[in-house]
């Protein structure tokens, strides 16, 4: 019989885990006296003890491991349950949210979309403010987590190439779990404090710095503001650029290298893609602006760079409307945030290394039919790819179109235009923000679209997250005869 214990004990302790965190808010209202914090003590209290009566029941079932199932079943649970509680603060609060806005908002959060259906950011709460960024950063290390101990025991979307990186994690995912977060979470809270200082050095409030700190490392992209960096000094936005860069890099290098390790770092072929894909869009945009803007020469990079960084690491921040710099750019932001980051970052999307397993398997094939006697082997990183992995990869591209066009047509149905239906799809699958067009483009927010359009997006952004295929076996006979 299909033991659910484990997997309640876990979602459980995480859930009251979330609950103790809504204190870190609650005393910022209090401090700030909007007189919001009675909603996050009541969200707090409601949280921890669903959690922990959960936990509790489950107890008696803990194991030292997770047979394959359960592991499916608890990586998809996790990401279920956080934006439900998550999103009770803005129920209670002074948002006074429907249903759907309020998990719309928290589901965006934690998995680091950044997507919003508020207006008039400035003028909330800086509670709730904080509450929006500390999602995100949460999000942020938990994709990490899953990326990293998951999915590639779970042989999902060609990660389990990344496995020797994860430490061999095969049947002890929790003892190892809590072992490769504790060294994760040092390289992740590190680089969130370089980035909250070095915004006060450039002249933002310490509110501001540490909230767009999260929301920069965690490259979730929510804002304190409607009008998201346009607010800021221009040298923010180059501060940003940098360490959305640097979030978009995988984690387990920056582990590396406190080890001692710079080597992995500088040798790694998917940063090197990475960083080569990025500085070429950035060119080419920047070129652009030049060509057709009436800014300066240092306006033109700047606002080229940020906004081209923001897209490609499915950050989701703006300084711009780039939905007006014309057809060309449009376009091209379109495809960039397709692209994504490296694999073990907090950055979303299809991922870097599948487009290069891919382009490989490619060649592999044009040079097998000119020379039929030849025997072309697919590598990466100086290693052979099995079958098995251009499978999982192959299999990845195939559903994350198809679902990506059924997610478009669904929303179409709702009586969304096909710029709106298609960036909105594009944007929650991919977990970028920002679509494209007047509704939902950079200048705009998720706030229009009617409910069964949000309910939609909510459940393209979980999917999208959790790399599809973690979410589709779920719903299949197989999984659960196993």
């Amino acid at each position: 019989m299909f033991d659910l214990r484990p997997v309640g004990y876990v979602i459980g302790m995480l859930v009251a885990a979330l609950g103790a965190t809504m204190f870190f808010p609650l005393l910022i209202d209090y401090a700030s006296g909007t007189g919001h914090w009675p909603a996050f003590l009541e969200s707090a209290i409601v949280t921890m003890v669903i959690g922990g009566s959960i936990a509790l029941a489950c107890a008696n079932g803990l194991r030292d491991h997770l047979s394959i199932q359960q592991t499916f079943l608890l990586t998809a649970g996790v990401w279920l349950a956080l934006p439900f509680f998550g999103a009770l603060p803005f129920l209670f609060g002074a948002t006074q949210s429907s249903m759907v806005d309020a998990i719309f908002e928290a589901t965006s959060a934690l998995t680091t979309t950044g997507s919003t259906v508020f207006e008039g950011l400035e003028h909330l709460p800086r509670g709730l403010l904080f509450w929006r960024g500390m999602m995100q950063w949460f999000g942020g290390i938990g994709i990490i987590i899953v990326a990293m101990v998951f999915l590639p025991e779970l042989r999902v979307g060609g990660m389990q190439v990344f496995r020797t990186e994860a430490f061999d994690t095969f049947g002890k995912i929790l003892p190892r779990a809590a072992e490769i977060a504790s060294q994760i979470s040092v390289a992740y809270f590190g680089l969130t404090v370089a980035c909250a200082l070095s915004y006060l050095v450039i002249g933002l409030e310490p509110f501001d710095a540490v909230t767009h700190a999260m929301t920069t490392l965690a490259t979730g992209g929510m804002a304190n503001y409607d009008h998201s960096f346009a607010e800021f000094p221009p040298a923010t936005e180059y501060v940003a650029s940098l360490f959305m860069l640097a979030a978009a890099l995988p984690f387990v290098r920056y582990v590396q290298l406190l080890a001692g390790s710079a080597r992995p770092l500088l040798q790694d072929i998917q940063i090197r893609v990475f960083l080569a894909t990025a500085a070429v869009f950035v060119m080419v945009i920047a070129l652009w602006q030049i060509a057709f803007s009436p800014g300066s020469l240092e306006q033109s990079f700047r606002q080229a760079l940020f906004n081209v960084v923001s897209i490609l690491t499915g950050t989701g921040f703006a300084s711009e409307d780039y939905g007006s710099w014309g057809a060309f750019p449009v376009a091209t932001f379109f495809f960039m945030g397709l692209v994504g980051g490296c694999a073990g970052s907090t950055a979303c999307s299809i991922k870097v290394f599948r487009y290069q397993l891919l382009f490989s398997a490619i060649r592999a094939q044009i040079r097998r039919i000119h020379s039929p006697h030849g025997v072309f082997f697919v590598r990466y990183g100086g290693r052979r790819v099995g079958d098995g992995v251009l499978s999982s990869v192959m299999a990845f591209f195939v559903l994350f179109i198809v679902s990506l066009g059924v997610i478009a047509v669904l929303l179409a149905l709702t009586g969304l235009d096909f710029i709106t239906s298609v960036s909105g799809a594009a944007t929650a699958i991919a977990n970028i923000g920002p679509g494209l067009g007047p509704i939902i483009g950079p200048a705009g927010n998720f706030a229009p679209l009617n409910d069964t359009a949000k309910w939609i997006l909510v459940a393209a952004m979980l999917i999208g997250r959790l790399e599809l295929l973690t979410v589709y076996v779920l719903f299949t006979r197989g999984f659960w005869r196993g």
